[in-house]
């Protein structure tokens, strides 16, 4: 008996292995029902976190885990990918799909490659030119394995053309975060309730993220990050999962952390209320200048450089730590109204929320459906 979009159950194998591969993939497993067979590397797995999303996501559990977590960079690559191997040669599905830019996506298409099996890579194109960053390769080789790129913007699609993959191996559809940004952000009600929480007003706090080696390894960059965010008019709410923690105190910075609202990470659901009650978002993660966009709020990018350059001029504008980040937020702590004024009608770039949809139209078509 064939399921939606007239796969088999169980056809579909979707590989992944962060809890943003987890959010973005969210609306495909459920378009997928029984056809999606879901093989969970454990690149981010614990039940106080992974687990907590299948939850959040209303999803099922993983039918498959492979528990390559904790492992260095190659090791985890090589591993998901033998087991990987090994489960597609016991069971083999019509495709594999695969979304982003980690560990998981590699292994994944190279074992959908070594296989013959039909590879579909959900944002596809996106690049950062910067050859220092692991996600860079990853999404590259993703890219070339794949017989489906699923393309987010115009921008991924030149990108995609650029290094010569033909139009018959590319669909522009859009980015999936849309979907699950409109579908988890919490009402008006409950963004009170998460202000007050944090001991902070509406529309009167920064939101702020930390997490790329590049920043919280380099102790002389979080410094200046931590130096900059402490001296803003503002208070500043900031998640910080433990290993930041730890870099911090490393590096002697918890007396400025102690100006600061630390937290615990906070579940997906709570992190876009809080985004979208934020004066400004202040961040070096390649979600929030996602979400930043479909919730309509300022950002600050503090990294070397960004594979989602669509948002830069218009939601977010990138710097590099130290002065330059109180530089670009004082202007506008002191004119919120008027910012958040000014992006209100400003369309994302990311699609309409349609791009799950999209994309397993084009896998069908891929398939011959």
């Amino acid at each position: 008996m064939s399921t939606a979009f007239g796969f088999e159950p169980t056809s579909i194998a979707v590989v992944l292995g962060t809890r943003p591969e987890i959010i973005k993939l969210a609306h495909i497993i459920r378009l997928l029902g029984d056809a999606a067979w879901i093989v969970h590397t454990g690149q981010h797995y614990d039940p106080k976190l992974s687990g907590s999303f299948f939850d959040e996501m209303s999803l099922p559990e993983p039918d498959v885990f492979l528990e390559v977590g904790g492992m260095p960079r190659g090791a985890q690559i090589g591993v998901a990918t033998q087991r990987l191997d090994e489960l597609f040669a016991e069971h083999r599905p019509k495709a594999v799909v695969v979304q982003g830019d980690t560990n998981a996506v590699l292994a994944g298409a190279v074992a959908a490659n070594a296989r013959e099996i039909v590879l579909c890579h959900i944002e596809a194109g996106l690049r950062s030119h910067d050859r220092r960053m692991p996600e860079e390769h990853n999404r590259v080789v993703a890219d070339h394995l794949a017989d489906l790129c699923c393309a987010p913007t115009d921008v991924n699609v030149a990108n995609l053309h650029h290094e010569g993959i033909p139009d018959g191996r590319i669909a522009r559809t859009g980015n999936t975060v849309v979907e699950a940004v409109r579908e988890l952000v919490p009402d008006a009600d409950h963004r009170r309730e998460l202000c007050t929480s944090m001991g902070v007003e509406p529309g009167r706090f920064v939101l702020s993220t930390f997490h790329r080696p590049e920043n919280v390894d380099d102790p002389d960059r979080y410094r200046a990050i931590l130096t900059e965010m402490a001296a803003l008019e503002l208070p500043v709410v900031l998640p910080l999962h433990p290993r930041s923690v730890k870099r911090a105190e490393e590096h002697g910075l918890g007396d400025l952390l102690s100006h600061l609202i630390v937290v615990e990470p906070i579940g997906y659901r709570d992190f876009l209320g809080l985004q979208a009650e934020s004066a400004l978002l202040i961040s070096d993660s390649g979600g929030v200048q996602e979400e930043c966009s479909i919730l309509k709020r300022p950002l600050i990018v503090v990294r070397n450089s960004t594979e989602r350059p669509e948002v830069i001029g218009t939601f977010a504008q990138r710097v590099v730590p130290g002065p330059a980040i109180g530089a670009a937020a004082r202007p506008i702590l002191a004119h919120v109204a008027a910012a958040h004024a000014a992006l209100a009608d400003v369309p994302s770039p990311y699609g309409d929320g349609s791009a799950s949809r999209r994309s397993l139209e084009a896998l069908s078509r891929a398939l011959g459906g």
